[in-house]
C-alpha cells in the first residue's frame, strides 16, 4: 500500500514538471516571436501590439531617472504621440520643473544685491508702447544697473508681450534672436514679460520660443502651467494703462451702507464658438434685468453673422441700452468671466471701481497670488456653478462687503494702478525669494501701505515701522531725537540755534539732540555748546548737501525725529504738545509751518503758496516730527535724480519729504497750534531772511513741485483743513485748568 502511494506521488510530480516545461516553452516562443514582430514593425515605422502575456509584467524595481527638463511618461517604453512631442519641445512645458533652487544662480545677487539689467535695444527692432513702459519702469527704478556684470536679473529688450501670431505686434524669428544673445545662458536669471500667448483657435500658453530656465511674468497663466515660487502671475492690462501714477480708486469715502443700485453686473463679448464660449454663453440664465444685469454681444469679429444664434439680436439690443461706466460705478459686485484666455480686462476695471470682482475663470492663477490674499478682496466662483452665484453674493453680510470693497481700493492703488507698480511688484516678489531672511510677510503685502513702501532691508521687525503699532498692540514711542540742521557759523552765544537747542533739551520727551553741522566753517569747540540734561551729538556732514539732513544716521536711537532748522523759534511747551499729537498719528508728519499747493489753470502746472489760509497740504520739516523710517525711505526709495536736484538747488528737500510721506500714507500731514509771531520771527532771522525774500527761491519751489509730481506720476499731496489745538485752547476759562497754558501767551 505504501509503495503504491509513493509511485502515485512520483507520477504526479513528473506530470506537473512536464506541464510546466511545456507551457514555459510556449511562453518563451511567444515572447521571441513577439520580439521579432516588434523589430520588424520598428524597421517599417509601425507598432503592433502583441498577444496578451500569460504572466503579468511587473515594473522595474528602480524607475529610470528623468532630467528636470524632459517630459516624464508613465512608461518609458510607451511611444510619445506627436502632440506630446510638440508639448515637450514647447517653451511652456520644457522648464516645468524649474524652481528657484534649480534654475536660478543666487551667487550673482550676493555681491551687488538685487540689480536688474535691461538689454540694449537692437537696431530695427520695434517695441510696442506697453513694453516700452515696462522697460522704462525698470530703468527708472532703484534696481536698475547698466552694467551686466553687476546684474542679478536680466530682462530682454526684445518685445515678448504679444505672442499671438495673428497680432500686428508679434515679433518674428524671436527664437533665433534670443539664442544669439551672449548673456542668455539658456535663460538662467532672466525674466520674460508676456501678456498674450497662443492664437486662434485653442489659445495655448506657448510663447513661441524656448524660454529655457527663464522666469515668466505672465498674464492669464493657468495653475497647471504656473511654476510656484518661480513664475509671477501678472494682470492683463491694456495699452492705455498709465506708465506711472494712475488714477485713484473710485471709493472716495466709506460709503454706508455698502450696497449699490446693482448687485451684479457684466458687459462684454460673447463667443459663439471656440474656447471660452461656454461660460459667457450661459450668462443669460442669471440675468434678470433688475439688480443682476449681465449683458453680452456677439457683434464682434468679421464673421459674427455667419455664426450668430437665435439670441444674438435680442442680446445686442439689450446690450446697447446700458452704459458700461454707469453700471460699473453703481454695482456692488462685478462678474469677471474668462474670455478667450483666462485673464480679462474686467479684472482691473472692477478693482478700480471698488466693485468686488466675482471670478469665473477656473484654473486661473490670480495676479500676484504668491503674496496677495484674494479672499480679502474678491469672490472666487466656479464656472460649473454659475447659477449659484446670485444667491451666494446675496448671502454676504454688509460688513464683509464693505471690507471687500475697501481692500479692492488698497490693492488697486498699491499694486495695479500703473505699469510701474505692476513691474515693481514683480521685482519685489523675486527679490523676496532671493533674500528670504528679510522677505516681507503676508501682513505687509495685504495691509496699508503695502509691500512697495515697506522695505525689509530697514528691519525685519514690524514694530520698527510706524504702520503696525495697532496690529502688534504696541504703544507709540515715548521719546524723540531732535535733529537740528546747522548751516551758519556759530559766532555768538545769543544765536537762535543755541536757544532752540536749550528749548528742545528741556522737553520731558527728548532723549538726545543731534546737531548736523553742514556749515563750511570748522566745528565749534565743545565748550561753545550749552550744557543740557540730555546728550548733544554734533555730526559734521561729509557732503554738506541738503539731502544729508534726511540720511538714516545710526546715532538716531529713537523712532521719533524732531526735525528743526537752525533759525526755528519754538518753546518747550510747543515741542511737548507737538510730540503728544504725533504719538496719535505716528505715520504722518506733525508740525507747525504749513504750506499748500494748487493747480494753476492759466499755466497748466502746479503752484506753491505760503499764504496763511485755513487750507494746507504740507508741513515743512523746519519744525516737524515724523518717524525715522522716512529717513531710510528718502535715502533708498527716491531716485538719485530728485535728490541731486535738491542738492544742486539747496532747496525743496522739505517739499520732497512731504511728497514721499503723503504718497505712502495717502493722508495729509497734521498742523498743530500756530502762534502769531511765528511767521514774523522766521522772516526776521538773518540766516535765512535772504532765502525767504529771494524771488528765485520761490520760483525754484514752484519748479520742484512739478518735477516731483512728474516723477510720482500724480500729485500725492492732499489738502486738509484740520488743525489740532490743546484742550481748552483760547477758551474763556481759568488758565490753571489748561495743560499747555504757555502756548496762548506766545
Amino acid at each position: 500500500m505504501q509503495a503504491k502511494k509513493r509511485y502515485f506521488i512520483l507520477l504526479s510530480a513528473g506530470s506537473c514538471l512536464a506541464l510546466l516545461f511545456y507551457f514555459g516553452g510556449v511562453q518563451f516562443r511567444a515572447s521571441r516571436s513577439h520580439s521579432r514582430r516588434e523589430e520588424h514593425s520598428g524597421r517599417n515605422g509601425l507598432h503592433q501590439p502583441g498577444p496578451d502575456h500569460f504572466w503579468p509584467r511587473f515594473p522595474d524595481a528602480l524607475r529610470p531617472f528623468f532630467p528636470w527638463d524632459q517630459l516624464e511618461n508613465e512608461d518609458s517604453s510607451v511611444p510619445i504621440s506627436p502632440r506630446q512631442k510638440r508639448d515637450a519641445n514647447s517653451s511652456i512645458y520644457k522648464g516645468k520643473k524649474c524652481r528657484m533652487e534649480s534654475c536660478f544662480d543666487f551667487t550673482l545677487c550676493k555681491k551687488n544685491g538685487f540689480k536688474v539689467y535691461v538689454y540694449p535695444q537692437q537696431k530695427g527692432e520695434k517695441i510696442a508702447e506697453s513694453y516700452q513702459n515696462i522697460l522704462a519702469a525698470i530703468e527708472g527704478s532703484r534696481f536698475y544697473t547698466s552694467d551686466p556684470s553687476q546684474a542679478c536679473l536680466f530682462v530682454l529688450s526684445l518685445d515678448t508681450l504679444d505672442r499671438d501670431q495673428l497680432s500686428p505686434q508679434y515679433v518674428h524669428n524671436l527664437r533665433s534672436k534670443v539664442q544669439s544673445l551672449h548673456l542668455w545662458n539658456n535663460g538662467r536669471n532672466h525674466l520674460i514679460f508676456n501678456l498674450y500667448s497662443g492664437t486662434w483657435p485653442d489659445y495655448t500658453e506657448d510663447v513661441g520660443f524656448d524660454i529655457g530656465q527663464a522666469m515668466l511674468a505672465k498674464a492669464s497663466i493657468s495653475t497647471e502651467n504656473f511654476r510656484p515660487n518661480f513664475d509671477v502671475s501678472i494682470p492683463l492690462f491694456s495699452k492705455d494703462h498709465p506708465r506711472t501714477g494712475g488714477e485713484r480708486g473710485f471709493l472716495k469715502f466709506n460709503t454706508i451702507p455698502p450696497l449699490r443700485k446693482y448687485m451684479l453686473v457684466f458687459k462684454g463679448k460673447r463667443y459663439l464658438t471656440g474656447i471660452g464660449s461656454d461660460t459667457r454663453n450661459a450668462l443669460y440664465h442669471v440675468h434678470n434685468g433688475e439688480d443682476v444685469v449681465l449683458l453680452t454681444t456677439c457683434r464682434h469679429g468679421k464673421d459674427w453673422q455667419k455664426h450668430k444664434d437665435s439670441r444674438c439680436d435680442r442680446d445686442n439690443t439689450e446690450y446697447e441700452k446700458y452704459d458700461y461706466r454707469e453700471m460699473l460705478h453703481n454695482a456692488t459686485f462685478c462678474l469677471v468671466p474668462r474670455g478667450r484666455r483666462l485673464g480679462s480686462f474686467r479684472f482691473l476695471e472692477a478693482l478700480q471701481a471698488a466693485c468686488v470682482p466675482v471670478m469665473l475663470s477656473n484654473g486661473w492663477e490670480l495676479p500676484f497670488s504668491e503674496v496677495i490674499n484674494w479672499n480679502q478682496a474678491a469672490v472666487i466662483g466656479d464656472e460649473r456653478l454659475l447659477l449659484q452665484i446670485p444667491s451666494t453674493i446675496r448671502s454676504i453680510h454688509q460688513d464683509k462687503i464693505l471690507a471687500l470693497r475697501q481692500q479692492t481700493q488698497f490693492l488697486w492703488e498699491a499694486y495695479f494702478s500703473s505699469v510701474e507698480k505692476i513691474v515693481l511688484t514683480t521685482l519685489e516678489i523675486i527679490q523676496d525669494r532671493i533674500f528670504k531672511h528679510i522677505s516681507r510677510n503676508s501682513l505687509i503685502w495685504n495691509k496699508h501701505p503695502g509691500g512697495l513702501f515697506v522695505l525689509p532691508q530697514y528691519s525685519s521687525y514690524l514694530g520698527d515701522f510706524p504702520y503696525y503699532y495697532a496690529n502688534l498692540g504696541l504703544k507709540p514711542p515715548s521719546k524723540f531725537t531732535a535733529v537740528i540742521h546747522a548751516v551758519t557759523p556759530l559766532v555768538s552765544q545769543s544765536q537762535p540755534v543755541l536757544k532752540l537747542l536749550v528749548a528742545a533739551a528741556k522737553s520731558q520727551y527728548c532723549a538726545q539732540i543731534i546737531v548736523l553741522w553742514n556749515c563750511d566753517k570748522p566745528l565749534p569747540a565743545k565748550h561753545r555748546w550749552p550744557a543740557t540734561a540730555v546728550p548733544v551729538i554734533v555730526i559734521e556732514g561729509e557732503s554738506k548737501v541738503m539731502s544729508s539732513r534726511f540720511l538714516p544716521y545710526d546715532n538716531i536711537i529713537t523712532d521719533a525725529v524732531l526735525s528743526l532748522d537752525e533759525d526755528t523759534v519754538l518753546s518747550t511747551t510747543e515741542v511737548d504738545f507737538a510730540f503728544t499729537v504725533w504719538q496719535s498719528f505716528p505715520e504722518r508728519i506733525v508740525g507747525y509751518p504749513a504750506r499748500s499747493h494748487f493747480w494753476d489753470n492759466s499755466k497748466e502746472r502746479w503752484g506753491y503758496t505760503s499764504k496763511w489760509t485755513n487750507d494746507y497740504s504740507m508741513v515743512l520739516t523746519g519744525a516737524a516730527i515724523y518717524h525715522k523710517y522716512y529717513h531710510y525711505l528718502y535715502s533708498h526709495y527716491l531716485p538719485a535724480s530728485l535728490k541731486n536736484m535738491v542738492d544742486q538747488l539747496a532747496n525743496c528737500e522739505d517739499i520732497l519729504m512731504n511728497f514721499l510721506v503723503s504718497a505712502v500714507t495717502k493722508l495729509p500731514p497734521i498742523k498743530v497750534t500756530q502762534k502769531k509771531q511765528y511767521k514774523e520771527t522766521m522772516m526776521g532771522q538773518t540766516s535765512r531772511a535772504s532765502r525767504w525774500a529771494d524771488p528765485d527761491h520761490f520760483a525754484q519751489r514752484q519748479s520742484c513741485m512739478n518735477t516731483f509730481a512728474s516723477w510720482f506720476g500724480y500729485m500725492p499731496l492732499i489738502h486738509s483743513q484740520m488743525r489740532l489745538d490743546p484742550v481748552l485752547f483760547k477758551d474763556q476759562v481759568s488758565i490753571l485748568r489748561k495743560k499747555y497754558r504757555d502756548i496762548e501767551r506766545l
